[in-house]
């Protein structure tokens, strides 16, 4: 999955990708050969007293090591802004694919699942992306290069480089493969703790009601504990890699000085030799060292890479046509027939045949006790979901067969929970129409009666908006939600029971100015009160996913006992006890 995850992301940055290898080839030779130049002046020139030959290769020295500095801030730089741009791609493809997802989908992963997807994850693998340009390039160059260069100086002590460097190499690889378990637990603890984070401070005005404040600290110090815990235990087989690194390296240079020394002894190798073969080998085992820290990087990327493809694998559930129907009349007429609905592995089905019209300029009501299946109805419209069985169908299509931008053009709606998004009112109302003017906003805000309270501040149509509309109340959300929906000025208006939050008083007003703006429109309104729809062109009545009344008002209360029982039960509640 980390590979081709790479390859897919990083292809349109193969040039920069081959800059850094050829910078990084260049200033590791260069480095390689710092060792040996500073054996001949220890050789050359300090055991034969030639200043001449110390000055000319110590200049040498610095020239190759400017080389070597400038080749390495160049790679640096084309492997960031590389591991930089992956990321960003990274992300951006993530989100366009969610964007994508239907609610079923959505559900499936989970919103914080989702979040710590496209952030940490993503930023683990470019984290990798990064370090593998400064670092994994360069190891395997030093590694063999310093092998060669090494017994270039000296074929005898040769066997301490098969000795210490399979040992370096096996006991980073011990530490690391107790690690991997570690790191795929740490992103699923870091789910929990975005999980219960987002929970708690959506949810703060219900946490500070009912006195949960303690239950809730609680509850997100088990995640943070548990997440803590987890990274302990990865950290410290983090920090017992660098001990066992330090070991290897001291005991390999002590041996080289103990056995080197004997060589030096009896002459078969000289000082400045012995001195290179040991930074030889401390780079050789540095490269091992560098290359074992990337491998240890590898597994969490390998992990978040994982969860980043499973979300680039998952297909939509409301997947866009292949050949979209190419003439739709714009006749504004909404139809279900036969429409069933199941979710994945329920035994019952939430909705079934559900048969019903709308045309223009009628307004049909959907009413029908909690769970009753109304809002997943409403949802099978604009394809938030897509029917089991049966067939939606808007302007006598499909939608199925229709593009996803061609049915939302036609489609207005207005959620059951209405979500305000960080910006401005006016912002706000142009999610409906980007090109709507200020004229249309005053005059959907009239239409909606949300014109008075949004003159009354300070910014009017520049007002702020906090995100999710906290900064207003339930019911100004609603009616903000209402005015963004009247901007786009659809064919067929969808209210998911957007009326709950107001008054008596501003409901009618609110339908009677509705009235003359929908009367070309064909209108589908879900409510729970029966004195919104009660003048309704047609009421249908839902009970545990079927149709138990179809009518007006005076018909339904004569025919329909569970209609008849809902405008009793409502009728009770209004009178004072």
């Amino acid at each position: 999955m980390l590979i081709r995850l790479l390859r897919e992301h990083l292809r349109p940055y193969s040039k920069p990708l081959a800059a850094v290898v050829l910078l990084q080839f260049v200033g590791t030779m260069a480095s390689l050969y710092l060792p040996s130049l500073n054996a001949d002046i220890i050789d050359k020139g300090v055991a034969r007293g030639d200043t001449g030959y110390i000055v000319r290769t110590g200049g040498w020295m610095l020239a190759v090591s400017l080389l070597q500095i400038v080749c390495s801030i160049a790679a640096v730089y084309f492997g960031a802004r590389t591991a930089m741009s992956f990321g960003r791609d990274a992300r951006a493809g993530i989100f366009r694919h969610v964007n994508r997802f239907s609610a079923r989908e959505v559900a499936r992963f989970g919103a914080p699942s989702l979040i710590t997807r496209t952030t940490n994850d993503v930023q683990q693998v470019q984290m990798l992306v990064l370090l593998s340009c400064t670092m994994l390039v360069a190891a395997p160059i030093m590694c063999v290069g310093g092998v060669v260069m090494a017994l270039r100086e000296d074929l005898g002590l040769s066997w301490l480089m098969l000795v210490s460097v399979p040992v370096l190499a096996v006991a980073l690889a011990l530490v690391i493969r107790r690690m991997v378990p570690g790191f795929r637990l740490m992103q699923t603890r870091i789910d929990a703790v975005n999980r219960v984070l987002r929970e708690q401070i959506t949810g703060i005005r219900v946490v500070r009601a009912f006195v949960r404040e303690p239950y809730e600290t609680q509850r997100f110090g088990v995640a943070n504990a548990d997440l803590s815990a987890t990274a302990l235990r990865v950290g410290r087989l983090l920090a017992l890699i660098f001990p066992v690194v330090m070991l290897v390296l001291n005991v390999s240079s002590v041996a080289v000085l103990w056995f080197g020394a004997q060589r030096v002894d009896s002459g078969a190798i000289q000082i400045g030799a012995l001195t290179a073969f040991l930074q030889y080998l401390m780079q050789i085992l540095m490269s091992v060292m560098m290359a074992t820290f990337m491998l240890m990087m590898v597994p969490r990327a390998a992990v978040c890479a994982e969860r980043i493809v499973e979300v680039f694998d998952t297909d939509t559930s409301v997947a866009p046509p292949a050949a979209p129907a190419a003439e739709v009349p714009g006749r504004a007429e909404l139809e279900l027939r036969d429409v069933r609905f199941q979710y994945p592995g329920a035994a019952d089905p939430v909705l079934r045949d559900i048969s019903f019209r709308v045309t223009a300029g009628s307004t049909t009501a959907i009413i029908g006790s909690t769970g009753a299946g109304k809002t997943t109805l409403l949802s099978l419209i604009p394809r938030l979901v897509d029917v089991t069985a049966g067939a939606v169908l808007v302007d006598g299509v499909d939608v199925r067969e229709l593009a996803p931008d061609e049915l939302w053009r036609r489609i207005g709606l207005v959620p059951q929970r209405p979500y305000l998004f960080t910006g401005t009112v006016a912002s706000n109302l142009r999610y409906g129409n980007p090109d709507a003017t200020d004229e249309e906003l005053w005059a959907a805000l009239e239409i909606a009666q949300a014109a008075d309270f949004v003159m009354q501040m300070p910014e009017g149509l520049e007002a702020p908006i906090a995100q999710g509309g906290t900064n207003v109340s339930g019911g100004q959300r609603q009616r903000l939600a209402i005015a963004r929906a009247l901007v786009r000025k659809p064919e067929i208006y969808l209210f998911d029971d957007s009326f709950s939050a107001l008054d008596l008083g501003t409901d009618a007003r609110l339908r009677a100015a509705l009235r003359p703006v929908t009367a070309d429109a064909a209108v589908v309104i879900v409510a729970q009160r029966v004195s919104t729809i009660v003048d309704a062109d047609q009421i249908i009545v839902l009970e545990n996913g079927g149709v138990v009344g179809v009518g007006r008002h005076e018909e339904l209360l004569e025919s329909c006992p569970t209609y008849a029982e809902v405008v009793a039960s409502q009728q009770t509640a209004e009178v004072p006890a």
